[in-house]
């Protein structure tokens, strides 16, 4: 969920919103994220993602600070356009799934953009209208979603529309984005104490939506995550001594990384360095955009090919 500071609108025309829709068609397969469902409404958004192999972090990253951009400029306007961080929570999906493609595609309705639930196919910013078959869009995964829904296309767009008519008497919902279900749930003190302990930066705003044993995987994975962490800074791992490593590896020194260039050893050990200090020590990327001079999308860009050129080469940091 991403929405404007102090609840401003994000949009103030169609053009703001097929600029970020054309964002998203450029993005998504970039990143192999599959989107399941989204809405655009005037001072926030909604979308139902599966990250790629990056994160969701590299995905928003790009995604937002380019469309705040553009988006100042275009208006003539300065300063932050986004409250904080985006919202991320982490859903379990044989549970929820389709509770919340429906809740989602309602957006628009309990916003009162459209007055009747048989307008909101014709809502040309929202996921609804392409799962009724309506108007297809390239990077919403309707294939996936209706394959909950039956075994064929057709019945499968019939059971959808019908969920979501019924779904529409709900309301709000407020348990789908953070609140009663996921502290009510066996598990959630276990997020709270892994906070204390020194993880509440790396988790941020999330929230874990699911069953007990779902909430416990997805702490023990996080809990993992932060002691190779905590691990490899115990060991003396930072910024320069990776950067060392990276050159080693790649034949050059840290003077020449640091330095720029396009040979093929700077770039590759530029690609390790933001790899190794992004996903493994948990460096903050626009940390390597301020060391490397370059932007934070260039960041990601380079994380990526980090993490495919260690994979390819088995390199590994710390051997």
């Amino acid at each position: 969920m991403i929405r404007g500071i102090e609840r401003r609108k994000i949009f103030w025309d169609d053009d703001d919103r097929q600029d970020l829709f054309e964002r998203l068609d450029d993005l998504l397969p970039k990143t192999r994220t599959a989107c399941y469902a989204w809405a655009f409404l005037d001072n926030h958004a909604h979308f139902l993602l599966r990250s790629g192999p990056g994160g969701l972090a590299m995905l928003m990253r790009r995604l937002l600070s380019g469309y705040a951009g553009k988006f100042n400029h275009r208006h003539k306007r300065h300063g932050q356009l986004f409250q904080n961080r985006y919202k991320s929570i982490v859903c379990q999906e044989d549970a929820y799934l389709k509770q919340l493609v429906a809740y989602i595609h309602l957006n628009p309705l309990r916003a009162k953009i459209v007055t009747v639930i048989d307008d909101l196919v014709g809502y040309p910013y929202c996921g609804h209208g392409s799962l009724a078959g309506i108007e297809p869009v390239p990077w919403q995964d309707t294939r996936y979603v209706l394959r909950q829904f039956g075994p064929t296309e057709n019945e499968a767009r019939r059971c959808y529309l019908e969920y979501v008519a019924k779904t529409a008497g709900l309301g709000r919902q407020p348990e789908l984005v953070g609140g009663v279900v996921e502290r009510r749930l066996r598990g959630w003190g276990q997020v709270g104490k892994i906070k204390r302990k020194g993880m509440k930066r790396a988790k941020g705003d999330r929230r874990i939506l699911g069953d007990g044993g779902f909430i416990e995987k997805v702490v023990s994975d996080s809990r993992e995550s932060f002691d190779t962490r905590y691990a490899l800074q115990r060991e003396g791992w930072d910024f320069d001594r990776i950067l060392d490593r990276a050159g080693a590896v790649c034949g050059v020194t840290p003077e020449q990384v640091l330095s720029g260039g396009r040979q093929r050893s700077r770039s590759m050990a530029r690609a390790l360095t933001c790899y190794w200090a992004v996903r493994r020590l948990g460096l903050p990327s626009i940390e390597m955009a301020r060391r490397f001079g370059i932007s934070t999308a260039a960041v990601s860009k380079a994380i990526e090919r980090g993490e495919s050129l260690a994979a390819d080469k088995k390199i590994n940091l710390d051997s």
